[in-house]
């Protein structure tokens, strides 16, 4: 058995720092050497991109993660039944805390993706889903993917198309691209980093220079880490939000807005900014130059060709580049629930033929019968105090039921998600669930920063 401890961080959607023994293993290539490219399409759910990936034979939803350097697996249920191979036990401690969790490290496995395949990985398993991910995505998600399947490619991420080209390097020449800039790339444990600069709203006519994460697996624009530099710090104007969990609970920080971000010779306007704190970042902070991260919501706004082999990330806009900066104005953190029974009408129409006087007036519809279906349902997973949701009385593990007068099944997450970020005082109305007793409830969204 190995005591090796480590220490794990998800962002919401999340950002992971994962520090352990490190064995050597082989990385991703392709089946037959001289292909030169491979397309894989993906889903985007809450700024994070999910890729198939196929572990031992069995296909998987993985977060593509440029943030981690060990592929993860933490949601096995009793259907995914995935073989592995020479298991070893390790221990696992939350950022912030002192719990610790079981875990397991499984060598020597097959992971492929499309005609990319890795006979010789590593797999960390976390024995129990602490972060409730696939709740909070409303989809299965299996487990994270990061540095082995990033190494020896070059990637054009194409967010709008939701494609991501792989390309060999050995073959790959890069086209002539007028509107593109490129930047280089510093590694440190395997993780990405570039140089870009804010101007903070406190001192809005000055520009601080930073060292950011470029994470794929963080679904935020821009955190920034108190204190790595003088300038950086608590602003005046911000409020407390929920930007994911750890093994030791939820993690909170502080959200406010930047004046400008500059990444090259692109200027992105009032983007947001969640600060935090010593405590949560601790081991994120081993890497002294680092100032923070750049998440989904600053990537999904280019084209996006990352390249390990050549150090370099290489940005040309998409028609997201213009787009405001939004968040979550409800301070409420919804997730997907599973399956309730709901009972639905089922209605019928009957003609009159002696109402002709009036167009369209001639049928009465009405209830015929119900039927009984399984439907998705969402529920409250946290409240922000002093929000827009807190004030009105909403509270954790409420069951939403319906949604400004629409049943809540008809809603994705996302869809949910986005109602909450549309604009400033718009009202929303919930019938929820709580103990079995149906309440009502209402507020306005509220523009914070």
């Amino acid at each position: 058995m190995t005591n090796s401890r480590s220490s794990v961080l998800f962002s919401l959607f999340f950002g992971l720092f994962f520090t352990s023994l490190t064995f050597g293993q082989l990385a991703f290539k392709f089946s037959n050497a001289n292909q030169k490219k491979q397309r894989v399409k993906f889903q985007l759910i809450n700024n994070l991109i999910i890729i198939p990936v196929e572990l031992n034979g069995k296909e998987l939803k993985f977060i593509l993660d440029s943030g981690v350097n060990k592929t993860i697996l933490f949601n096995l249920s009793q259907n995914d039944s995935v073989g592995l191979n020479n298991v070893e036990r390790v221990e696992l401690r939350g950022l912030g805390g002192n719990r610790s969790v079981e875990a397991l490290i499984s060598k020597k496995n097959r992971v492929k993706v499309g005609k990319m395949v890795n006979e010789n990985e590593n797999v960390y398993v976390i024995l129990k889903d602490y972060f409730d991910l696939s709740g909070k995505m409303g989809k299965t998600i299996h487990g994270i993917i990061g540095f082995s399947l990033l190494r020896n490619f070059i990637l054009k991420i194409n967010y709008n198309n939701k494609t991501i080209d792989f390309y060999n390097a050995k073959y790959y020449k890069p086209n002539p691209c007028r509107k593109c800039e490129t930047l280089p790339l510093e590694f440190y444990r395997n993780k990405p980093f570039i140089n870009a600069t804010v101007r903070l709203n406190d001192d809005p006519k000055k520009d601080t220079a930073v060292k950011l994460l470029i994470d794929t697996g963080g679904s935020d624009a821009i955190w920034l880490f108190e204190d790595t530099k003088p300038e950086i710090k608590s602003p005046k104007k911000y409020f407390t939000d929920i930007l994911g969990e750890g093994l030791s609970g939820t993690i909170y920080g502080k959200r406010a807005r930047l004046n400008r971000f500059t990444i090259a010779s692109f200027d992105l306007k009032s983007p947001t900014v969640s600060y935090l704190d010593t405590t949560t970042t601790r081991n994120a902070r081993r890497f002294k130059e680092r100032n923070g991260s750049i998440g989904g919501e600053v990537l999904k706004r280019f084209i996006v060709w990352l390249d390990y082999p050549n150090r370099q990330l290489i940005l040309k806009k998409n028609a997201d580049f213009s787009k405001p900066f939004n968040y979550n104005m409800s301070g409420l953190d919804i997730v997907y629930s599973g399956k309730i029974l709901v009972r639905e009408e089922n209605m019928a129409e009957i003609k009159d033929p002696f109402n002709q006087s009036i167009p369209n007036q001639n049928s009465v519809r009405f209830v015929a019968s119900f039927s009984y279906k399984f439907r998705q349902s969402f529920r409250i997973k946290n409240v922000v105090p002093d929000s827009p949701a807190d004030r009105a009385g909403l509270q954790k593990d409420d069951l939403i039921l319906r949604i400004n007068g629409r049943p809540s099944y008809e809603f994705k997450l996302g869809q949910i998600l986005y109602k909450f970020q549309e604009k400033p005082y718009k009202k929303i109305k919930l019938l929820i669930q709580r103990r079995g007793r149906k309440m009502r409830f209402e507020f306005f969204l509220e523009k914070r920063v």
